[in-house]
């Protein structure tokens, strides 16, 4: 089986709103090229209220959702995770067996996508995968991101070293094309707030400095979710002259826990602290723009914020191994550290030798390329492994 993807039919999966928002550009671009048609597949997070029902989001942003595939149960384990990971399967095989695509496009390393990805290999529809051959240690997302792209066709990388690292997983290099990192179109092409535009649409005043705070669960390694971030809270307590959004963690292992911590702070500091689901990707965006520092764990305070020179300050392992500006401070996940991380970037003093902050992950334009690549893909479902030839010492 070969053929061009010309008019044909391009299937995107989102689970998550980061990773929804990361889509944006590409899903307005497919939409409006008239050599493709758009199917959303929408599932995960999006379509629970307990992390905001962001698949309304989407529907408010002029997308039509295709389907819709319930999976997360309400459980806060690995356990549960993998019996959601299970009920993804059976809930894609038939909705990709409704949509019959092309092709269907993936970013990153969620279990939510592993389990749309090897639906959709055994069903002989090739995936084009985004961010594929990144590191990060501290989560099991790491090794599914590589699982990922041995189930994978086409692979879009965000540097030229993950481009590397792709191809050392037996990829071949005519189909390992580093495009850039996706969520930086939105520095060319999205039209950002105000902070009394923000402050209105969040109906929270800022008006005082602040920080943009998200953390998740380290599903690898000995850091209890609870005590981390109730550190990171700790903190943040020192210094009050800073209001404080904070973001909902992602529906991975111990996710669950850190909500509730998270809303007690937030009702005891209410003049200060806004605590909420969902920011949506303008609101979210415009507060990096407008943010004292990013603070947390997210992969977004690594790819993308660097872009706003602002600096972030990364707690733990999580992130571990990504490529990183230098005005990503990696602190450990205790309260002294994370304090010192804080007062760094609140001095700015990592800016003293050299005042440019140079971000690895590109130049935001990377939707034209992707669309590119997803219109000249020639699909056989059988792919050799590429070898790559290594000098052995005895």
């Amino acid at each position: 089986m070969s053929k061009s993807l010309i008019n044909k039919k391009v299937a995107v999966f989102t689970g998550t709103r980061a990773e929804y928002g990361l889509l944006f550009w590409l899903l307005k671009d497919i939409q409006n090229d008239p050599e493709l048609q758009l199917q959303l597949l929408v599932s995960g997070m999006h379509l629970s209220p307990e992390f905001g029902e962001t698949y309304q989001q989407i529907e408010a942003d002029g997308f039509v959702i295709n389907e819709k595939i319930e999976i997360l149960l309400s459980s806060d384990s690995s356990v549960g995770t993998a019996k959601s990971m299970g009920l993804g399967v059976l809930g894609f095989a038939d909705s990709l067996a409704r949509l019959q695509p092309d092709v269907l496009v993936i970013l990153g390393d969620r279990f939510e996508a592993l389990a749309a990805a090897q639906t959709a290999m055994i069903m002989r529809i090739p995936i084009v995968h985004l961010h594929g051959g990144e590191i990060t240690e501290g989560a099991y997302d790491d090794a599914i991101r590589h699982a990922i792209t041995k189930l994978s066709y086409l692979h879009g990388t965000s540097t030229e070293e993950y481009r590397q690292r792709v191809i050392q997983l037996g990829e071949d290099p005519n189909r390992v094309q580093n495009v850039g990192a996706i969520g930086l179109d939105h520095l060319k092409r999205a039209t950002f707030m105000t902070v009394p535009e923000l402050s209105e649409s969040l109906g929270f005043t800022l008006d005082k400095p602040f920080f943009l705070v998200t953390y998740h669960p380290v599903t690898l390694g000995n850091e209890v979710p609870e005590e981390s971030f109730q550190a990171l809270l700790n903190a943040l307590d020192e210094y009050p002259d800073h209001q404080v959004i904070l973001t909902y963690p992602n529906a991975d292992d111990g996710g669950r826990r850190i909500i509730p911590i998270l809303e007690e702070y937030a009702r005891n500091n209410s003049a200060r602290v806004l605590a909420i689901p969902s920011l949506g990707q303008v609101r979210y965006l415009s507060s990096v723009m407008h943010a004292t520092a990013v603070i947390g764990n997210s992969s977004s305070g690594i790819i993308e914020v660097p872009a706003f020179d602002v600096p972030t300050v990364n707690i733990g392992s999580r992130q571990k191994g990504r490529l990183a500006a230098k005005s990503v401070l990696n602190v450990e996940p205790n309260q002294q550290s994370i304090s010192n991380g804080i007062q760094t970037a609140i001095l700015r003093t990592y800016k003293l030798i050299d005042e440019k902050v140079h971000n690895p992950y590109g130049q935001g334009d990377t939707s034209g390329q992707v669309i590119e690549m997803i219109k000249s893909l020639q699909f056989t479902p059988s792919k050799a492994f590429y070898d790559i030839t290594f000098n052995y010492v005895e």
